[in-house]
């Protein structure tokens, strides 16, 4: 079993930044796709940033220029850069993470980390 573990959330002011972490474990033999999703208090989960599976980035239009996604292979970690951050910014974060290990395919979800933006 593949498991996520997000980290790097908290409380910041408008304007400021924060840096997730996700570090995966697991017998993973290799990842295809991992992306950053968040989910507001009431609102459904939507794709924040992601690693396809064809090699391209996507980012969601209210974060472009503003958040960097980045992973390191070696370790397993995946990273979220967040920058000039806004109140509406402010959910639950979860990274996901699709690939082979041991055994199996996987398709993992973290257990999330709350970014909260003051005003």
């Amino acid at each position: 079993q593949v498991q996520l573990v997000e980290s790097g959330g908290g409380l910041v002011q408008s304007g400021g930044s924060l840096r997730l972490s996700c570090a995966a474990s697991g017998s993973i033999l290799s990842i295809y796709a991992m992306g950053w999703y968040r989910q507001a208090s009431g609102k459904q989960r939507e794709l924040v940033a992601a690693h396809t599976s064809a090699g391209s980035t996507n980012y969601a239009d209210s974060v472009k220029g503003r958040f960097t996604i980045s992973r390191d292979n070696a370790k397993n970690m995946f990273y979220l850069q967040m920058n000039s951050l806004k109140p509406e910014d402010t959910a639950v974060y979860y990274c996901h993470a699709e690939g082979r290990r041991v055994g199996s395919l996987f398709n993992s979800w973290g257990q999330g980390t709350q970014v909260t933006v003051s005003s």
